[in-house]
């Protein structure tokens, strides 16, 4: 069904929660927007605490006077958002990862990308690679995935980017990338990527934000736990699921949101993607991320496709 926002409450949270986070257990079991982005971004996902008022920041030069003396010696970390030709990332340090990875697909892109008369990226000169950008201690490295059985799966998917050799080769940084099921990657989840591609066919753009989940499953003791596994001796951490959350700019200046969630293991490929799809609520509760409220601070006229919509 297709569901209008218009700023208020979307039924019962718990509810909708369970529906996003049963969907992936069922499965396995079978602000200053950065310079170089180049339009304003719908809703840019920041973690819920950002409705908190934001905190002066601290001098950098020696004998400057501290905004607060609890600051004296720097805070231990702050937000990590990077931007770069491609797309836009927030850092995860613990994870070794991204937080979320947002991207704006449009059908220009597209059409560049494709144009006989541009020359299209070479995915084959493209090589994984640390990110230096971040701190030695939190970063991931190529030796962490090799044997470990994952593939290095694209938060912000190369072919998303042919239309410049630069934009393709920025999505090979391994702060954009997380340990995948091969399986996954290979199909089911490349099929979502296709399809997001397909959609600049019928949009203006298409904004995509794409992250890791690690969600709670219940144990044979009957209490849930958020358990992963970590990989290398960076111990990079292997998400339970992933998201993919997509806000279309329609050509009537209607905005579409669909949110999907997928398990991190094999996937039938042969699935419709409409099975993925679940309330962009629990996506936002699982995550700590929120989209619909920024997104309704530009436009009430929002439309949320949830499973079994007509479109």
């Amino acid at each position: 069904m297709a569901r209008r926002l218009w700023g208020s409450r979307w039924g019962a949270a718990a509810a909708s929660l369970a529906v996003g986070l049963g969907l992936g257990a069922g499965l396995a079991g079978s602000s200053r927007r950065p310079e170089r982005w180049p339009l304003p971004l719908p809703g840019v996902p920041v973690a819920s605490a950002a409705a908190a008022p934001l905190l002066p920041p601290v001098p950098a030069a020696a004998g400057a006077e501290q905004p607060w003396p609890v600051a004296k010696y720097g805070l231990p970390g702050v937000a990590q958002v990077r931007a770069r030709g491609s797309y836009v990332l927030c850092y995860d340090p613990r994870s070794r990862s991204a937080l979320w990875v947002l991207e704006r697909l449009s059908a220009a892109g597209s059409r560049a990308a494709s144009s006989s008369s541009s020359p299209t990226a070479d995915r084959a000169a493209c090589d994984f690679r640390e990110d230096e950008s971040v701190h030695e201690y939190h970063r991931a490295s190529n030796a962490d995935y090799r044997g470990s059985g994952f593939d290095r799966g694209h938060l912000a998917a190369a072919a998303n980017h042919k239309g410049s050799q630069q934009a393709m080769s920025d999505t090979f940084y391994l702060s954009n990338v997380a340990p995948q099921n091969p399986h996954l990657n290979q199909n089911a989840w490349n099929n979502l990527e296709k399809y997001c591609r397909s959609l600049t066919k019928y949009n203006e753009n298409v904004y995509v934000c794409t992250g890791p989940l690690f969600l709670p499953r219940m144990e044979a003791d009957g209490k849930m736990y958020v358990k992963y596994q970590v990989i290398g001796k960076n111990h990079v951490a292997v998400p339970t699921h992933f998201f993919k959350v997509l806000i279309l700019e329609k050509p009537s200046g209607e905005l579409e949101l669909r949110s999907y969630v997928m398990p991190n293991c094999p996937v039938d490929e042969k699935l419709p993607l409409e099975r993925f799809l679940v309330p962009i609520e629990s996506i936002e509760r699982a995550s700590g991320l929120l989209f619909v409220p920024n997104i309704l601070k530009r436009t009430s006229n929002l439309k949320a496709i949830t499973a079994g919509s007509k479109t």
